[in-house]
């Protein structure tokens, strides 16, 4: 995967290495994101030049971290092999944290993600996050390029030493991470029953982004999740709606209010969906909330979670006073501002089930480790993720963003249940294995059986303990990689 890349900068300078880096991660990078170009065109109505102008420069900005870990590589490979071995790897890491946080952060597509379907090796994410995964990868990634190196040499008639230390070290880390990820599948192969199932609907109403908030389709809207809903209330403790599910404001419409309050009521079932929610500060200037109501049975409002992790130029805009000149790139109903509060809600005690305590990560949430394994740790027995993928149209991104629930799933060994309007929606279990799938842009109404917690996860109790590991290995990399360059320099001056 980053062999070619490594080739290509071989023999060049750090500051030629950045370049290249950034080229090739601007390129990468833009058909990995190239959905914003449907978000903002299709759907925000921002023109298509100025869209795809705007996709660039986000790819362009994630490049800029490939191009940052090319030029430390170029630069490592002058102090021994063993050393840039595990500098590499460290750095792609480092640089992947700060991605995950800087400017508010955008940690899509990191370079693990794409293992989500090996379940044996994404196991070791309940202790180092996705953040793992995508060390192992570089670390391979540099050790095979080393044997490629050597097997050149050597048919050149050019004596090389084997690699064995860095070969030895890669395939100890390798296989302990496998060993690990089998023993893991085979503890949550077993029957984990006695810590308690939950029996979960998950409804895919597939509403068009175009007619969404058109309020003569709210009826329709209503019905058809009415509709759904009966199909998937089958002795059920909980359905779920997706996000924004109802296009009004739930609390101001006391008709839809009704309608929807009777589903819960005649299927007996609590039910959480997606709403917005109106809110003023005490000068009597309006914002919004982007919420998950959860109704009890009874039709009652047990809770409600307000989503924290906004997302930037869509739900708000970041230093306004700076960028007053800007509107939402997305077009939408109003300007967001961040929940406060419990990051967890109660599900009510029904017949012989005692209360349990779950998360929802609302959409973009949910791709940030951190902010997940908090509501875990927090105590939830189970996780949700509602979301609206309709923004992305027929894309990789619906398919981008499931990847990472399962990441989330496995990092703090807790099941998954996914909402989404125009889906993918489905279950994942705590070992990463996914139950249930919907298709895309389908009316759909699944139901699943997924498993309670039955531990704490390394991860969910101790956060990005590897990751900042990972930093202090790049230091001391660094800082040896500087002092034998010190020593060299005064060699050769002492000569």
């Amino acid at each position: 995967m980053l062999i070619p890349l490594h080739l290509a900068i071989d023999g060049l300078s750090p500051k030629q290495s950045f370049w290249w880096g950034w080229l090739a991660g601007t390129v990468g990078f833009a058909g990995t994101v190239s959905w914003v170009i449907t978000a903002m065109h299709s759907y925000g109505q921002v023109p298509l030049f100025i869209s795809i102008l705007l996709m660039i420069l986000l790819a362009s900005y994630i490049g800029l971290y490939v191009g940052l870990y090319t030029a430390g590589v170029t630069w490592f490979k002058k102090s021994g092999l063993l050393l840039t071995c595990l500098a590499a790897p460290s750095l792609w890491v480092a640089l992947e944290l700060l991605r995950t946080y800087l400017f508010s952060g955008f940690p899509w597509a990191l370079l693990g993600y794409s293992q989500y379907q090996w379940l044996a090796i994404i196991q070791v994410a309940d202790i180092t996050g996705v953040y793992g995964i995508s060390f192992l990868i570089v670390l391979v990634n540099i050790t095979l390029l080393h044997l490629i190196g050597w097997g050149i040499d050597k048919q050149r008639k050019i004596v090389r030493p084997f690699p064995w230390a860095a070969c030895t070290t890669m395939i100890s880390i390798f296989g302990i991470s496998l060993v690990y990820g089998f023993w893991q599948l085979n503890y949550y192969a077993t029957d984990h029953s006695s810590a308690g199932n939950l029996r979960v609907g998950v409804v895919q109403g597939n509403i068009d982004q175009a007619r969404k908030w058109d309020k003569t389709y709210r009826q329709e809207t209503v019905s058809r999740y009415d509709t759904l809903s009966r199909r998937a209330a089958q002795n059920t403790d909980l359905l779920i709606w997706p996000e924004s599910a109802t296009p009004f404001f739930f609390e101001r419409e006391p008709i839809y209010q009704g309608q929807v309050a009777a589903v819960a009521q005649e299927t007996k079932t609590s039910l959480l969906f997606g709403s917005p929610t109106l809110r003023r500060h005490q000068d009597g200037v309006p914002y919004l909330l982007n919420s998950a109501y959860l109704l009890t049975p009874q039709g009652d409002i047990a809770g409600r979670y307000d989503k924290r992790h906004l997302v930037p130029f869509g739900e708000y805009i970041p230093l306004r006073s700076i960028l007053f000149f800007l509107d939402k790139l997305v077009v939408g109903i109003g300007d967001f501002r961040s929940g406060v509060g419990d990051l967890t809600l109660t599900l009510p005690q029904q017949d012989d089930r005692p209360p349990l305590k779950f998360g929802v990560a609302i959409c973009f949430e949910v791709i940030f480790p951190d902010l997940v394994r908090q509501m875990a740790k927090e105590g939830a027995d189970f996780l949700v993720t509602i979301t609206n993928d309709a923004w992305f149209g027929d894309s990789v991104a619906p398919y981008q963003h499931f990847g990472m629930v399962v990441f989330r799933a496995v990092e703090n060994r807790v099941a998954f249940a996914r909402s989404a309007n125009t889906g993918i929606s489905g279950f994942i279990a705590p070992d990463g294995r996914v139950i249930s799938t919907t298709p895309i842009f389908t009316q759909e109404a699944i139901t699943e059986t997924i498993p309670l917690r039955t531990t704490t996860a390394f991860y969910s109790q101790y956060g990005d303990v590897f990751a900042w590991a990972c930093v202090i290995v790049l230091a001391i990399c660094g800082w040896t990689q500087r002092h034998r360059s010190r020593q060299l320099n005064n060699e050769s001056s002492h000569s």
